[in-house]
Parts: C-alpha cells; sequence; structure tokens
C-alpha cells in the first residue's frame, strides 16, 4: 500500500523544542526512507525532514530547487531548529552557511541555540555562538528555587499548540492545565535595561494583590524563563469595541451599568494601598465581558503603568497625561447611548 502523503501538521520529528509541552515533547520517531519510498512532502517539510535526518545531499539538493532555508512549519520551527535537536554539526553549518537566520523562535519562543542547550549539543552550541547566537536568559531569572516568587507558572504549562490572538494581538488565548487563559509575551528587548526589569518586578507585585470582580483577574507569570509573559484569566465574550461594534446604540440603563462597572473597578486600582495602581490605558478594548454581561478593566500597559510613593506621584506629568487619556474612553460609550 502507497504511504499517504504527508502534511505539514504531522508528528515528523522525535526531538521536539525544548520550550514545548511534555506531551508534545514525546512523540516517535519517524521512520526512514530511501529515494523513492519516501512519502510525498512539499519542498519546505522535505527540507525539514532532511535536517532532522542529517542528509546533507538533500539539504543541498531542496535548496537548489529554491526552498526557503528559513523555513518554517506549524510551530514556527526551522531546519535550524531542528539540527540543533539532533546534534548535527554539519547541517548545522551547512545551513548557516546557506543563510539560515540563526535567533529565529518558534511558537514556544525557543531558539536553536535554546534547543541545542536543552538537548546538550555542545559542538552545535559552540557553531551557533560562533555565528552569533544569544542564549534566552530571563531578566529576572533567580540564583536558587526558594527566591521564584509565588505567583510564577513553568512556560512547559502554558500549551500554545492551539493558541489563537485575541485583545488586538496584545494578548493569545492559551490553554494552561486544562483551562482556556490569557497570555502576554514581552520581547527580551522590552527588559534591556535594569530599571524596566525592576519596574516590572514591582508590578508584578502589586498585581498579584488585585482581586475586583471589575479587573481581570491576574493568575500569574513567566519570569524565569524567556519570553516572560503575564497570564490572566480569559474572557471569551470579548472586548467593549467589539461588542459596541456589533450592538451600536446602547440604552441609558446599560450605559449607566458599564459606566458604574468601569468606575468601580478603576476606584479599586486608584484606592490600591499603599501605592495607587494609573492603568494609562484605557479604553474600550481594554475592557472585557464576562458571562455575566458585566465589565472588568484588563491589560495593564506595563510601559505605562506607574507606582505612587506616599503623597507625591512619580512622573507626575505623565500621571496627569494618564487621566487626560481616561476621559475618551467614557465619551465614546456615552456618544454611543441612544437618546432619553
Amino acid at each position: 500500500m502507497d504511504a499517504a502523503p504527508m502534511q505539514a501538521d504531522q508528528a515528523l520529528f522525535l526531538r521536539q523544542s525544548s520550550l514545548a509541552p511534555e506531551r508534545v515533547v514525546e512523540r516517535p520517531k519517524a521512520a526512514s526512507y530511501d529515494g523513492d519510498d519516501m512519502p510525498e512532502m512539499d519542498g519546505g517539510m522535505r527540507l525539514m525532514y532532511m535536517a532532522n535526518e542529517g542528509d546533507l545531499d538533500g539539504i543541498c539538493e531542496a535548496l537548489d530547487d529554491g526552498v526557503d532555508v528559513n523555513f518554517r512549519d506549524i510551530d514556527n520551527r526551522t531546519p535550524l531548529h531542528l539540527a540543533a535537536c539532533q546534534g548535527s554539526s554539519q547541517v548545522v553549518e551547512l545551513l548557516l552557511n546557506k543563510g539560515a537566520e540563526v535567533d529565529l523562535k518558534d511558537v514556544w519562543g525557543s531558539t536553536p541555540l535554546a534547543d541545542a542547550i536543552h538537548y546538550k549539543n555542545h559542538h552545535v552550541i559552540k557553531i551557533l555562538e560562533k555565528h552569533g547566537a544569544k542564549q534566552l536568559v530571563a531578566p529576572m531569572r533567580v540564583q536558587h528555587k526558594k527566591e521564584v516568587p509565588e505567583y510564577e507558572i513553568d512556560s512547559a504549562e502554558l500549551d500554545f499548540s492551539k493558541s489563537v490572538d485575541i485583545t488586538k494581538g496584545t494578548f493569545r488565548k492559551v490553554s494552561w492545565r486544562g483551562i482556556e487563559v490569557a497570555v502576554k509575551q514581552f520581547e527580551e528587548e522590552v527588559f534591556d535595561e535594569g530599571d524596566k526589569v525592576r519596574a516590572f518586578r514591582d508590578e508584578l507585585d502589586l498585581l498579584q494583590k488585585i482581586r475586583h470582580p471589575n479587573v481581570v483577574q491576574f493568575l500569574g507569570a513567566v519570569t524565569q524563563s524567556s519570553p516572560m509573559m503575564i497570564v490572566t484569566e480569559y474572557l471569551p465574550k470579548g472586548d467593549l469595541r467589539k461588542y459596541l461594534d456589533r450592538r451600536g446604540a446602547l440604552d441609558l440603563t446599560k450605559v449607566v451599568r458599564f459606566a458604574l462597572d468601569i468606575a468601580r473597578g478603576m476606584n479599586y486600582l486608584h484606592e490600591n494601598k499603599p501605592s495607587p495602581i494609573i492603568h494609562c490605558d484605557l479604553e474600550p478594548s481594554n475592557i472585557l465581558l464576562d458571562d455575566s454581561g458585566h465589565l472588568k478593566v484588563a491589560d495593564f500597559n506595563v510601559s505605562k503603568l506607574l507606582r505612587v510613593t506616599g503623597s507625591v506621584p512619580k512622573d507626575l506629568d505623565k500621571a496627569d497625561s494618564c487621566e487626560f487619556n481616561f476621559q475618551p474612553s467614557f465619551i465614546r460609550i456615552n456618544s454611543l447611548s441612544k437618546p432619553g
């Protein structure tokens, strides 16, 4: 019987991303094929297979046929990722010499270097570092387990295999311990300065204490591996902007109820002790609906969140501008309400 065509989303390879969930890592090893016996694949997946198997001639043939050396599969993994996992020094050298980008990340945030380190492929590590690969070291990583914050979530528990972009692409819906959650990832360059890292740590310390029915619940964060992430509850009914686009004008009763929901959430944040929390990016797309139809304030933009110490706010001018930005959200809601 002829082998069925092999698709890009099939489990072809044994060693997967160093950051993938365990159930994805434990895949059966692909069978070996020779020449005409190989199942039908498109050019990109054929290159992935050759990289995984260490077939230098097959790789050169695929590249000569015009296949992109940085081809990505359904998990955003490249031939270089697979070669790094397998410890194929010659394949890694060949792909790099053919133009493979050294620091591309898969859907879980892992690079070829991270994979090589995970599988202890020391020769490959040296080759990748020689070509400029950088280790993914989380800026908040601690030296001892007892220093890991209480809110820490193991990134391996977050399943991105069926993730969906939500909230302007800022957050993604993923699975965590059998439930759907919203995850916001941060690129390394966001935290390239010590002051930003300290500010982010302070913000997380605040967020873990927030409990209010009109504020989206913070569930935890990934800080001990890269990329760093914030994890919050997921509200499937979406944001207020989309709701208003669907419903159009609202009756006065609902306008007042929505306004009170937002006001209660913001008042709770502003009354936080000892340091008020100022949102700075309050708009309909950052207000979410829960299953009961009530609103919750969401997406605290960490680059704008301000700490206020004592009676004197830091960066007072910025705080004033935040309050100015706060007003149009309510204007937009009321402008869509029915008269009377």
